[in-house]
């Protein structure tokens, strides 16, 4: 089995900024799972205010196991920054390597 990338793509309203990278970056600090190789997080340059964050797993067990880890730290961070994210601007990929 392959790795897997997932990644989420949204825009944030603008006067939520602050509050979205302070956020995200205790988020970055505790977002662990087994077989998360790796947790990122990254602004688009060319539109200010859009972010993806990228996930990539060992594999697709892992991938399948990473929601049903509970975290009770990691949901509330979470929570939070879905109330920082423009309606209707969320887009989700999952790749598959070959």
């Amino acid at each position: 089995m392959g790795k897997i990338i997932f990644s989420v793509r949204y825009e944030i309203k603008p006067e939520k900024r602050n509050e979205y990278l302070e956020t995200i970056h205790e988020l970055k600090n505790i977002v662990f799972a087994e077989g998360l190789e790796s947790y990122s997080v990254f602004e688009d340059k060319s539109k200010n205010g859009f972010f993806e964050e990228i996930y990539i797993f060992d594999n697709a067990d892992s991938y399948e196991k990473f929601d049903d880890a509970e975290n009770e730290r990691v949901e509330i961070l979470v929570n939070k920054l879905s109330s920082y994210i423009k309606e209707n601007s969320t887009k989700y990929l999952t790749l598959s390597e070959v």
